[in-house]
């Protein structure tokens, strides 16, 4: 039996075998095409609940606190190691250190102590420096050229006091400076004057230890 003959409106006419052909080749090509794109809409949703599951079925625990640093242990090193007394300052309660390292300005070596607020809400740092064998000028280099307005007496110790511009010293605001025998002990950063002369107050035993060491 012949194949009846497909009329198209179009053309008011029956289509020729080659029009029939290409006719079948496009739909062919558009329904490969629409489930190509169904396949790749499937897979991305497949990927995204993959995703989703892996974000929420994965546990995720509070990270644990970071332990305090001790100063006094890294004090003692630091003392074995140079031969010679490491101040370890007694910090007020809301205060932690968070750094102790040695340092330096170039030609002074310093014990340097990093300390801030342990609410991080609360602004303000101190850095205590013990500069080893530091020059008289020592203290005026690392505060940007400041010089003393004047002296403040803590627990018998005569610290040279410094008010300073933030804009001008890299938002430290005020300072303190004793000779230690042959050291210089500077604290320096923001902080209110209670907490500046009570970290101050913590080291007068190993200040005087010093100056007595040096005789």
């Amino acid at each position: 039996m012949a194949e009846r003959q497909r009329v198209v409106a179009e053309l008011g006419r029956p289509e020729t075998p080659d029009e029939t052909a290409a006719r079948k080749a496009e739909s062919s090509r558009i329904y490969r095409s629409s489930q190509t794109t169904r396949n790749l809409i499937a897979a991305l949703i497949a990927t995204l609940i993959v995703v989703v599951v892996i974000i929420f079925a994965v546990p995720r625990g509070t990270p644990a606190p970071q332990a305090p640093l001790d100063v006094v242990a890294a004090a003692e090193r630091v003392s074995s190691a140079e031969g010679r007394i490491a101040i370890s300052p007694e910090l007020p309660a809301e205060w932690a250190a968070t750094r102790a390292t040695i340092d330096g300005d170039g030609s002074v070596r310093t014990w340097l102590i990093l300390t801030t607020p342990t609410d991080e809400e609360t602004p303000g740092f101190l850095r205590i420096a013990q500069g080893f064998d530091a020059d008289e000028a020592w203290p005026s280099r690392v505060l940007s050229g400041a010089a003393p307005e004047g002296t403040v007496t803590i627990d018998g110790v005569e610290w040279d006091r410094y008010d300073l511009d933030p804009s001008r010293t890299g938002n430290i605001s005020v300072a303190l400076a004793t000779t230690a025998g042959a050291d210089t002990i500077l604290i320096y950063g923001q902080a209110d004057d209670e907490t500046l002369e009570l970290v101050a107050g913590s080291v007068t035993d190993q200040v005087r230890e010093l100056r007595e060491a040096a005789q």
